[in-house]
């Protein structure tokens, strides 16, 4: 990839669909995406992302590897836990501010873990070991730096929610009659971290999948105490599902995913948009690239615009999926915004492009 690649929304849009008709409203002028490689000085496989603000970011990765900034991607530190925890996968991570970040190891059994860091990552405090060697914990997400919420795969026929309302000391499981039963082989997917989204106060979403018959969203308003499920009209099958969430407000959101396992695989009905907080979906064109979505994030400022990150590469959409620019073929797991100006889509060898919109105002 280069160093820095230039690309203008405007050329996903269909011939003559940026001039506006006489006398008819100036629509905004496309804005256009900036990708800038940045040096993560590590070798791992990065994977999640949270983005506190324009200079504050954290990422976490494979080989128990965590990356940090504080001004904004133009140098990054590395570190990573040693001994027995060196082998952990971080897949999600949640950013509070420059010192205090949360760190979720996927796995199964006692490789699932969370820990917390409050002096900017020079010590971890493990708060949480899964013993159940039946589950896997996916994502987390949180509302603020005291209130969250963590999710597992199907254990008995019910997802594990964990709730925590005193910054990660204390995780309890949310009682089984809070959580609709799941679907045979329903669970969710440890691919980019936000398979599972908090916003509010106090609503949060679950995106499901696996070699269940049917794709489905888990939603709860009261602090992740209760959910209820929703059916996705999207693609079904083996190792099928919802990687990935993105929510504009509490009304407006995108789900994506697709055939997990099959990076080749260019089928439709990967992606969908709810218009009533995940109520119901419908689908919406999928990005060029091949293979699934492992994540999404929308773009602040501008509304209607989302990025999509996967093993096939990064795209944008000006339009809520209804189409869509390829922004690079490298291989992402996940992407993140703090701003219109200040975005992030991590991968495979280490990778870090810095995500810039400039434009989109009206003209």
């Amino acid at each position: 990839m280069d160093l820095r690649t230039r690309v203008t929304l405007c050329a996903a849009l269909a011939a003559g669909a940026c001039v506006p008709r006489a006398g008819a409203p100036v629509d905004p002028a496309p804005a256009v995406a900036t990708l800038t490689a940045q040096v993560s000085h590590t070798t791992a496989l990065l994977q999640a992302v949270s983005a506190v603000n324009d200079s504050v970011v954290w990422v976490a990765g494979h080989h128990a590897t965590w990356v940090r900034t504080v001004d904004g991607g133009r140098t990054w530190e590395a570190g990573a836990m040693t001994g027995p925890d060196s082998s952990l996968e971080f897949r999600d991570v949640y950013a509070a501010d420059a010192d205090t970040a949360y760190l979720l190891a996927a796995g199964p059994g006692e490789r699932s873990r969370i820990y917390q860091t409050t002096d900017a990552g020079r010590s971890w405090r493990l708060q949480f070991v899964n013993h159940d060697s039946t589950a896997f914990f996916d994502c987390f997400d949180f509302w603020d730096a005291r209130h969250g919420v963590a999710v597992s795969d199907a254990v008995a026929r019910r997802l594990i929610v964990l709730r925590t309302e005193d910054g990660g000391a204390h995780w309890q499981r949310v009682p089984d009659e809070g959580i609709p039963p799941a679907l045979p082989g329903e669970g969710a997917f440890a691919a980019s971290g936000t398979c599972l989204v908090a916003r509010g106060a106090r609503e949060a979403w679950i995106g499901a999948g696996g070699d269940s018959t049917g794709e489905r969203i888990y939603h709860s308003v009261d602090g992740g105490r209760h959910w209820t499920a929703a059916a996705l009209p999207l693609i079904t099958g083996r190792a099928t599902g919802v990687a990935t969430l993105a929510f504009s407000d509490a009304g407006h959101g995108l789900a994506a995913g697709g055939r997990l396992a099959n990076a080749a695989d260019r089928s439709d009905s990967v992606v969908a948009v709810t218009d009533d907080r995940g109520a119901s979906w419908r689908v919406v064109a999928r990005p060029a690239f091949p293979g699934a979505v492992f994540g999404l994030a929308v773009v602040p400022g501008l509304p209607g615009y989302a990025v999509a990150a996967g093993p096939g590469g990064l795209a944008s959409t000006p339009d809520d999926g209804a189409h869509w620019t390829t922004l690079g073929a490298d291989a992402y797991w996940a992407v993140g915004f703090a701003s219109r100006r200040a975005g992030w889509a991590v991968g495979p060898a280490a990778r870090i492009v810095r995500v810039t919109f400039a434009g989109g105002e009206n003209q």
